[in-house]
Order: C-alpha cells, then sequence, then structure tokens
C-alpha cells in the first residue's frame, strides 16, 4: 500500500513538475512570438502615436514587436515600405497624394498628424506693423522649401490666393528634406523657411518670426498632415496586423490626452530637444496627433492639390482604407464601451470619413 502510494505522489509531484515546465515554455512562446512591426517615422514630435506605443508597451500589448526607424523624407518612407524594409510609415499628406498619383501603390490607412506647419522669416526683415498671417511680407525674398510637402502645398495657395507669381514676386528654393532647407537659413541669401514641428521650436530658439501657422489661417484649417501608409497588397493580405498595430496607436492617442508629462518624456526619447521645446510642439495648440484617417479632409486636399497643379488628378477611393481603423476602434469600444476619448474618437471618425 505505502509502495502504491509513494508512486502516486510520486506521478502527481511529475505531472506538477511537467505541468509548470509547460507552462514557463508556454510563456515564453509567446513572448517569442511577438510579430514584428516595422514601422517607418521623420525626425518629428508629430510622430508621437509611434513613441508613445512602444515606450508605454502598446505595441507589445498588441502581440506586435515594434521596431521603429527614422527617415529624413517622405520619399525614403516609401522607398522604404517598396522596398519590403518597412510594413508602414508616416508618411506626408501631400507626398502621399503625388505619390499615389503617380502610381505608387501605397494605401492611407490612418492618420498620425492635423495641421502644424508654417513658415517663419528671419526677424529683421519684418517691419514693425506686420501681423501675422500676411503672406505679402514674403514678396521679394528667397524661401527655401521643403519640396514635395504640404508646406509647398500651401504657399502656392497662398500665392494664388494674394496674386503673387513664383519667380516674379517671390523665390523659390527647394531642398530634399526639412533639415536641409532649415540650416539654408544660416545662409544670408535665405530669407524664410517652412517648417513643420519640431522646426518651430527650433526657430522660436533662434529668433526666427512666425509668417504663418497654417492652423491659424481659414484656408488650412483642419489639414492633414502626415498619414499612415502601406503597401496595397501586403494591406489586404495581413489586416489583422495592421489592425493590431492600429489599436496600439489608439491606446498611445489616449495615453497622450491624459498624461501629457509621461507623453513628453516619451517622445523626447526619440527627439533630443529641450523638455520645453517637447511640450510647446505636442501641447501648444498648432497641431493635433491623433490616428484618424480623416478621409474627408484628405479627398478634399487630393482635389485643392491636383486644382493648383501640382500633380494629376487620379481615383483616391482605391488607394484608402478606413476599414481598419474602424475595426481597431470598435475593439477598443467593446472593451471600454464608455471611455470618453473613444466616443470622442469614434464621433470624429463618423463626421469625417
Amino acid at each position: 500500500m505505502q509502495r502504491k502510494y509513494l508512486f502516486s505522489v510520486f506521478i502527481v509531484l511529475s505531472v506538477l513538475a511537467l505541468a509548470s515546465s509547460c507552462a514557463k515554455k508556454g510563456e515564453a512562446a509567446a513572448a517569442g512570438e511577438l510579430v514584428p512591426f516595422r514601422l517607418g517615422h521623420l525626425n518629428s514630435t508629430a510622430h508621437l502615436l509611434a513613441f508613445v506605443a512602444q515606450e508605454e508597451g502598446f505595441f507589445r500589448e498588441e502581440g506586435l514587436d515594434g521596431q521603429l526607424t527614422q527617415f529624413s523624407s517622405s520619399s525614403e518612407l516609401a522607398a522604404g515600405i517598396e522596398s519590403g524594409k518597412l510594413d508602414a510609415a508616416f508618411i506626408g499628406s501631400v507626398p502621399a497624394i503625388t505619390f499615389q498619383a503617380t502610381g505608387h501603390d501605397l494605401t492611407i490607412f490612418a492618420g498620425a498628424m492635423t495641421n502644424g506647419h508654417g513658415y517663419v522669416i528671419k526677424s529683421e526683415l519684418v517691419p514693425p506693423d506686420y501681423k501675422q498671417g500676411d503672406i505679402n511680407i514674403l514678396r521679394g525674398k528667397n524661401v527655401a522649401v521643403f519640396k514635395n510637402s504640404v508646406q509647398d502645398y500651401e504657399l502656392m495657395v497662398l500665392f494664388k490666393n494674394n496674386n503673387m507669381t513664383v519667380g516674379k514676386d517671390v523665390n523659390i528654393v527647394y531642398f530634399a528634406s526639412q533639415t536641409e532647407a532649415y540650416n539654408a537659413m544660416q545662409s544670408k541669401e535665405i530669407d524664410a523657411v517652412s517648417i513643420y514641428s519640431p522646426y518651430g521650436s527650433r526657430a522660436r530658439e533662434d529668433g526666427y518670426s512666425v509668417v504663418y501657422n497654417c492652423n491659424e489661417l481659414s484656408e488650412f484649417h483642419d489639414q492633414p498632415c502626415c498619414r499612415q501608409m502601406a503597401l496595397t497588397p501586403t494591406l489586404k493580405a495581413n489586416p489583422a496586423l495592421f489592425q493590431a498595430a492600429e489599436r496600439a496607436f489608439i491606446k498611445a492617442y489616449r495615453f497622450s490626452q491624459l498624461n501629457h508629462e509621461k507623453t513628453i518624456d516619451d517622445v523626447n526619447k526619440y527627439i533630443p530637444l529641450k523638455r520645453e521645446f517637447v511640450e510647446y510642439e505636442v501641447y501648444g495648440g498648432h497641431n493635433v496627433s491623433g490616428p484618424d484617417p480623416d478621409k474627408k479632409a484628405m479627398v478634399a486636399l487630393k482635389e485643392g492639390v491636383v486644382d493648383i497643379g501640382y500633380t494629376n488628378d487620379y481615383n483616391i477611393e482605391a488607394l484608402y482604407n478606413t476599414a481598419i481603423y474602424k475595426a481597431a476602434l470598435d475593439d477598443m469600444l467593446k472593451l471600454e464601451p464608455n471611455d470618453s476619448i473613444y466616443q470622442d474618437l469614434l464621433a470624429h471618425f463618423n463626421q469625417y470619413e
């Protein structure tokens, strides 16, 4: 009897040990089963959704191994997607349109930022009676502009509205990146330059004066900036990957609305500015970093870009996917149906989808 009892105890202990071992292996396997999500971004505080999702563990919560890589331009980001090095990227709104119009099979599936760009000018060129927003201050000036950007498009609109002609009234000097354009202000030849975050903070520190912030002009109210883009076949083949990423971004947005100090910390790890500059860029009121696709706004922007002659017309509907974001938001609302931030996102989506 005693032998049978000891044998039974041995069996039970063995089973428990095996179960414990399997559980540990299961945990290890689960940790190793994170799916890579390779995301490209720019040197901009506006891309805080990616930074917060990574630093606060939201990618991991959604089963993703977030891999963030910084690029210097939207062209490089698009090339990264098309070469298979990236799964998705935050790409400027106007470049997104021009890429699609010229045959790049890239689909917009969510947003990243609204507004947040404009122009600054050397302060010694500003008359005492100048009123911010008056584009006529650029008459006779040399303006450094980031080619194929929403800032470039905006300037064309403002010139048209104020009867100004490039080459006659204003000289435009194009650069391949915002960094190159901004650095050109150190030369005597350049008088003004386009900006987006965080160059607004740099401009303040360097003593330049604001020509305009786009959110303050009626022409550009709620102007969409960077959009989330992916290769169309990849997006169609694996929507679950992008839906998981979108849930992480939605969580990141909610976090940014409730935890300002920690959000600034997260952004500062990727954008090494003075802390007060990061705070100004993120919470200064000139832009909003949110995940909504803003389809209506982007369709209107596309029409404006085509109308101004910036690119050829095309069917943007074929390259716009709002279903992924909506499914991700529905997932979050199922978990927290009474969350006011998620409810606000739903209301915004319903209005602008």
